[in-house]
């Protein structure tokens, strides 16, 4: 199981929120010394997620870019890609794969005629669809918006179509308190296209049991930087 630290950005500094609210960030310093840090220790992927781009605020694109360029990490980058063309400038920028959210809940309607564009173009495997569940149901913008989509009901419409899924459970994103294996094992169990988990994890336990799920991958957010998770170590147990 790859083990992916999270790098998000808000107004230029990396940052970690609870439950995805603002106002609840604790603030860790400049996301490029953090990137060139967690490559130190031997972190083979970053996660990037761009807040303010998310929000629909602002944007840390340069930012971004300058960790793309500096660091020479494969980079899953999420944040703001609600059209073709951003998603596009993206993957020939640099990025190697972009997480999409609410353009992927979007597109759905017109049966994914845009990720199936990007995908003819670059490559179905620089894709990334970012599954944001709250009490099951999808969430999106910046996970300020619920919809009526169950997340078990709507990764069955994307094998063939992308990389994978990134899952994350907004309930327990940044509690620290743990993760919902349940609903894991339904999101890993209904799609055989790699699945990355990202919520919740607390400890190297909760590491173990998402191995045992059977994912792809795990997003290291909080208890990384809370130090409540040493990456050596969990890079060991991946």
């Amino acid at each position: 199981m790859k083990i992916i630290p999270a790098i998000d950005i808000l107004d230029g500094d990396c940052v970690q929120l609870v439950e995805g609210k603002l106002g609840t960030q604790e603030y860790y310093g400049d996301p490029v010394e953090i990137a060139l840090e967690w490559k130190n220790l031997g972190a083979e992927i970053l996660h990037i997620i761009d807040l303010d781009a998310a929000l629909g605020t602002g944007e840390n694109l340069k930012t971004v870019l300058r960790i793309c360029s500096t660091i020479e990490l494969p980079i899953h980058f999420g944040g703001g890609i609600r059209d073709y063309d951003t998603a596009r400038y993206l993957l020939k920028a640099g990025i190697d794969r972009i997480i999409l959210g609410t353009m992927a809940i979007n597109d759905y309607k017109a049966n994914f005629a845009t990720i199936k564009k990007l995908g003819e173009e670059f490559g179905s495997d620089r894709q990334i669809v970012a599954l944001d569940s709250k009490e099951g149901n999808i969430v999106v913008k910046g996970w300020q918006e619920k919809t009526e989509l169950k997340t078990t009901e709507f990764v069955k419409h994307l094998q063939g179509l992308v990389f994978g899924i990134l899952y994350t459970d907004v309930d327990v994103e940044g509690r620290m308190e743990g993760v919902n294996l349940e609903r894991i094992n339904d999101v890993v169990k209904f799609i055989s296209l790699p699945v990355i988990i990202s919520g919740g994890i607390s400890n190297t336990s909760d590491l173990q049991n998402i191995k045992e799920t059977g994912a792809w991958g795990a997003v290291l957010g909080k208890a990384l930087y809370e130090g409540k998770i040493d990456l050596r170590e969990a890079l060991n147990l991946g």
